[in-house]
Order: C-alpha cells, then structure tokens, then sequence
C-alpha cells in the first residue's frame, strides 16, 4: 500500500528564513529539510570546506608536486560508471594544468572487474608509470596496491567508498570515510574527492612559490566545476551543504556556456537546454548517457568525450555515447519486461524481497532493472546474469529501500551460508555479488530469510512524501524557475506537494501516460501521469511535480504527478 504523507516543517524556522527575505515557498521547503538559517543555504565558493580538513590531501599533495617536478608519468585508473568517469576527467584536466605528464586507463568492466586488482596493474605496467592515481575505487584494492608496489610504481587512492578491516599501503590515500578523518562531508563523491586533491595541490604549489616564476601561471580549477557537479548528481550521494556548494557552482557555469566541450555536446544530444540546467538534467540525461558506456562497452568513450577541447570530436562521441543510451534502453526494456513476467505468478506481498535470474540478460543493466522492480514493489531485489561464458558464474545487483541495510545483509548472510558469495561489496542502498549459477536458489532463500527479520509492515508500505499544499497564486512559471534555479538531490530533496482535485478529464498518450485536466477552486491545471494508464478517482488526492511546458513561446505551469489515491466522498 502507498500513503502520502507531509513532510515536516518547522513554523518557527520558515518564519525565521522568511524574516530573512527568503520567498516563502522556499522558506517553507528549506525549513523542512532542516535549514535554520540563510548561511546554510549559501551555495558561493567560499563556503566549502577547506582541503586541509580532508585526510592524506595535503600528502598527497606533496606526492604529486614532487611527481610533476620531476616529470614523472602518472596513470589515473577510474572506475567504469559516472562518478568514474567525471572523476578521470578531473585528474587529467587538472592535472595537466599543472604540467602533469599524465594518461588514463579505465579498464573493461566486464574482463577486470572494479577496482585496482594485480590483473590491472599488470595491464597498466604496459603504460610505464612511475604513478598510479586511482579516482572513485582503490579504497578497497590491498592486493592490486601490493602488486603494483612490487614493480615499483607508488599509488595515490582516491576514494569516498566505505573501507574495509585493511587499507591499501599507498603512499597516500585521500577518503572522507577512512579512519582519522575529521572531514565532515563524509558522503562527496569520487570526483569532489579529485577535486579536493587538485585544491590541495595549488595550495602546496603557492606555499613552494611555483607561480611566482616568469611564464607560470595559476590554474583556475573552477573551471572543473561542471564536471564535479555532473559526476555528484549522478553518483546520487547526499546533497549535503558542501557537495550543494559544488553543484550549484557547477550548474551556475554550465548555464553561463562555460563547460566543457563534451558536457556541452551531451547536452546538445539528450535535447537539454544548458542555458536552463538543472540538477535533474545531470542525473537523468547527461549521467545515463555516460554511464551507457560503461555499461555495455568501455567507459574510455566518455571519457574521452570530457576530455576533448575538440567541439566537433566531442559532438562525435556525445552521438555515440547517446546511440549506446538508445540501445541501453532497449535491453532494460526487453529485462524488465521479462523480469516482470517471471513476477508474474508471485505475489509480492507475501514476500519480503525479490531475488530474479535470466541466463538472457546482460550484466551491464542489471542494476537498472533490480532498481526498477525495488520501485515498482517497493522491495530489496537482486538481479543476476551470466558473468562467464560457461554459465557457471553470475553476478548480482542489488537495489535495496530505507531500513535494509544492502551490504549488512550480504555479510550476515556470508556468515550464515559460508561459501555462497565469493564476492559481495556495496552500500545500504546498492550492493554486487559474484556466486555460481546453481546457488541462486540458495542465495534467494537465504535473501528472504533477512528480509523477514529486518523488515515489519511499515517498512514494506511505501510512502510518497510531499510538502503539502501549494496555494494556488504559486502555480506560476516564475514560482517554476525559482525553484528550478535551487539545488535539489538525494538527501536534499526535490519539492513536491500533494492537494485534492476534481478530476476534468484523463486520456491516455502514445498508449502509456496520463494526460490530465485537474480543476481546484475554479483553476484548470494540465497534468500528465507518465507510465501510468489506470484512471484516476473524479476526486483525487495527487502528490506531484511542478514543471514547465513551453508551447509556441508561452510557458505554462504543467503537473508532473507522482501518484494519486481517491478521496472519499461524503
């Protein structure tokens, strides 16, 4: 069952927020995200907090400067997703400002796996580098670190994943989440963490006097912005004060024009206005463009397209990255289909979780299609396909709801069933496994068993929380804008608000979506309903979205429901 329910605010912090000139929509929706004073929604470059603050930054600093003097090769090796990618692009942007003799290797994801393991290092001894910088992984990578030590290549780790019982015996590891780390945005990206690095580096260089010698000048880093606010979004990390400074800062250069080629070539493809970026923009057009890449071929692609100052080659590689987008689609479609006809005989409601296999599908979307069935069922659900071409072997991805910790539940279970997994990794929300293609049954049951002890009834019921009611003088495009113009994510969530209407009259578009005509207090509304073909109640209770719809040059205020329960009458 689905509620909808109001999400809290505080009367006397909205009053406090309007006293200060805040509009009082948005003092409304700030106080119900904890905001208490203007300051903590500041969002100006100054307010980040410094890179001193951040473990291993300053050593790594060091270890970088003394590289570039000595003209030294460095390797970034990134992780296959978009936070990876983002990241890559950081590292060598960056550091090439600096004079950094510096490649990439990003390695196949279906042939290698995650992270920096021996196999990779041997493949990018192949390059020769005296450094290896790892961007997005590496926190966990103890032997591929130990391998590379062994040829004599230093490695720099960075990373915000969660570390194991051992790190890796770097020469420095720069990680929020490592132990001794005072730094208090614990949840930046892989990308914000390059960033930082690369902060901490100009900082050294200015201290040691680099940028006082003739013909040297000083890099202007915020120039990365758009690449860190792209792979921030993407990567759906809490959007804590710090990573929205980050965003916000990258969004206010992309709608300026000034972005990347390939950032801007990404948007050109996916459709986008850059001049009217928003955060939604970044993590549902341009990230799935990127991610396509490491999903069904080689994240090199992206990669290359963030880091070409070539606009028609960047545009190039935007259309293929888009193509890839297009057939990534296909497969999920053609999956979730079959994942929801496997579904088709079982009753969701008695079960706790989801657990599914096709010797069909493609690993690279399985993530997908495990968040799509955990949306639509509202239930921890792994998928798995094939991970070798024998079939003995599959991987699992595994999408998971508030109060299922998904890597709790995974180490649980290899203590309770040893020898199932033979690898797991993850967070609460998003987890892998790697066990044999006889063993799913197996994995499902024991799956089930800590879902029934985790979770009770009301965390199976699913609620859609609003900001309540929206006065009817706020349907406006200036109301839109401004909250488009603000910076919205996980953590910090995006408005949306719930009221009861008169239902004028529904019909469904291209066979799948709702398109509405909603009446309150003698006011029309258009309203579409998308992947939604059930009709609504004549009255009904909507949570929805605002947005707006742009039609011959006027723009109009259109709903964006998110779900509808009927009210009763009488």
């Amino acid at each position: 069952m689905t509620r909808i329910v109001t999400r809290a605010a505080s009367p006397a912090d909205e009053a406090a927020l309007m006293r200060h000139g805040l509009h009082p929509v948005l003092a409304r929706l700030y106080a119900a995200r904890g905001v208490r004073l203007p300051e903590e929604i500041d969002t100006a470059f100054t307010r980040l907090t410094p890179p001193i603050e951040l473990k291993g930054a300053g050593q790594a600093a060091s270890l970088l400067a003394d590289a570039i003097a000595e003209k030294r090769r460095l390797l970034v090796i990134a992780d296959y997703d978009c936070d990876g990618a983002t990241a890559c692009a950081v590292a060598v942007r960056g550091l090439r400002l600096f004079g950094a003799q510096v490649d990439y290797l990003v390695p196949n994801r279906f042939e290698y796996g995650y992270g920096l393991t021996p196999e990779i290092v041997e493949l990018a001894a192949g390059r020769s580098p005296d450094l290896i910088i790892t961007v997005d992984n590496g926190i966990a990578s103890v032997d591929g670190v130990a391998a590379a030590r062994a040829r004599g290549i230093d490695v720099l780790v960075t990373d915000h994943h969660l570390p194991g019982d051992v790190l890796p015996d770097a020469r420095a590891i720069v990680n929020p989440n490592q132990p001794g780390c005072t730094f208090p945005s614990k949840c930046i990206a892989g990308v914000g963490v390059m960033f930082y690095v690369l902060l901490a580096l100009r900082s050294l260089l200015r201290e040691r006097g680099v940028f006082e010698a003739p013909g040297v000048a000083e890099p202007r880093l915020d120039g990365l912005l758009d690449l860190v606010a792209l792979g921030t979004v993407a990567d759906v990390v809490r959007l804590d004060g710090n990573n929205r400074v980050l965003v916000a800062q990258g969004l206010a250069r992309i709608r300026r024009g000034r972005m990347q080629p390939g950032v801007a070539a990404l948007f050109r493809a996916a459709g986008r206005d850059a001049r009217n970026a928003s955060g939604f923009d970044l993590g549902f057009a341009l990230g799935p463009r990127l991610n396509a890449a490491g999903r069904l071929s080689d994240m090199s692609l992206g990669i290359e397209c963030l880091i070409t100052d070539d606009v028609g080659r960047a545009w190039e590689l935007a259309q293929q990255l888009d193509a890839m987008n297009r057939q990534r689609r296909e497969i999920e479609a053609g999956m979730q289909e079959q994942a929801l006809a496997d579904l088709a005989d079982v009753d969701p409601s008695g079960t706790t979780t989801i657990t599914l296999f096709n010797p069909a599908w493609h690993q690279g979307v399985i993530g997908i299609v495990a968040s799509r069935l955990k949306e639509k069922f509202h239930r921890p659900a792994f998928t798995f396909a094939p991970a070798d071409e024998h079939g003995r072997v599959v991987k699992g991805s595994g999408r998971s709801i508030a109060g299922f910790h998904l890597r709790d539940a995974l180490d649980l279970m290899t203590k309770r069933e040893p020898g199932l997994l033979s690898k797991f990794g993850g967070h609460a929300m998003a987890a892998g496994v790697t066990i044999a293609a006889g063993d799913v049954p197996r994995f499902a049951a024991a799956f089930e068993a800590v879902g029934r002890e985790w979770l009770g009834e009301d965390a199976l019921a699913r609620l859609v929380v609003t900001d309540g009611n929206l006065e009817d003088a706020y349907f406006t495009p200036q109301v839109v804008e401004m909250l488009d113009a603000a910076v919205w994510g996980q953590g910090f969530a995006a408005p949306m608000f719930s009221g009861d209407f008169e239902v004028a009259s529904q019909a469904l578009v291209k066979d799948k979506h709702l398109r509405l005509q909603l009446v309150r207090s003698r006011q029309r509304f258009q309203a579409i309903w998308f992947n939604h073909t059930e009709p609504l109640a004549a009255r009904s209770h909507i949570a929805f979205r605002l947005a707006c719809d742009n039609w011959n040059g006027v723009a109009r205020v259109q709903l964006i429901v998110e779900h509808a329960v009927a009210v009763e009458v009488g």
